[in-house]
């Protein structure tokens, strides 16, 4: 049973995932019940609900913004070039990536279209996206039970921390996780995609810290 009754046309404008959430339920129902979820306007133009997946008990859980193009269309989270930098930096910083379970704040992909042709481009999401899309995040974090948890980017960070987080400001430090979530310790960095976006210059940099940020999240598993 969710709590409370399905949403009607009230829920699609509600902005809360809340009524479309099965209270208790393991991932895997979690992630069947997440496929009908109209707690935003974001799933009548994105193609599927992005759950997340992995290790069902993972140590670390990995938290990004919302799915991309690709993962709109093929249905898993950081299956694009992101989740190519994010995998490497992981395995640079000592963590199999194997053994995580990752996940997006927002399930929805948010877009516009191009100009011309085809290409759907991102769009960030708003707070008042992610904070209905939080109940399952809340979810996961529950079922998983990590011990480290990393918000990659400024979303995932504002969905775990609230709005005043800064990825500048609060990047590769252990924070304690807010009451509700679990007695994980969390470490926020940048999101891979951010390496993506930099010019060849400041590319290695930011990748550099990237792994360097992770490799925190490493050392707090032991």
């Amino acid at each position: 049973m969710t709590r409370g009754a399905a949403a009607g046309s009230s829920g699609e404008d509600a902005y809360d995932a809340s009524p479309f959430v099965p209270a208790g339920a393991d991932l895997d129902a979690l992630r069947d019940a997440a496929a009908g979820c109209h707690g935003c306007p974001l799933h009548r133009d994105a193609a599927q609900t992005v759950f997340g997946t992995g290790d069902a008990s993972a140590r670390v859980l990995l938290v990004g913004e919302q799915p991309g193009d690709q993962e709109d269309r093929k249905g898993h989270p950081f299956v694009g070039p992101a989740g190519g930098v994010l995998d490497r930096a992981l395995a640079e910083a000592g963590i199999d990536p194997g053994g995580t379970y990752v996940t997006n704040a927002v399930k929805h992909f948010k877009f516009e279209p191009a100009a011309r042709g085809k290409r759907r481009i991102h769009k960030a999401p708003s707070l008042r996206e992610i904070s209905a899309c939080k109940p399952w995040l809340l979810e996961e974090l529950r079922s998983v039970a990590p011990e480290v948890v990393v918000a990659l980017g400024a979303s995932a960070g504002k969905a775990l921390l609230g709005s005043g987080f800064r990825v500048g400001r609060d990047r590769g430090v252990p924070l304690a996780l807010p009451a509700g979530m679990g007695e994980g310790t969390l470490v926020a960095t940048i999101h891979p995609s951010a390496v993506l976006r930099a010019d060849e210059v400041g590319r290695a940099e930011m990748y550099g810290g990237l792994v360097a940020d992770l490799r925190v999240a490493g050392r707090l598993l032991g």
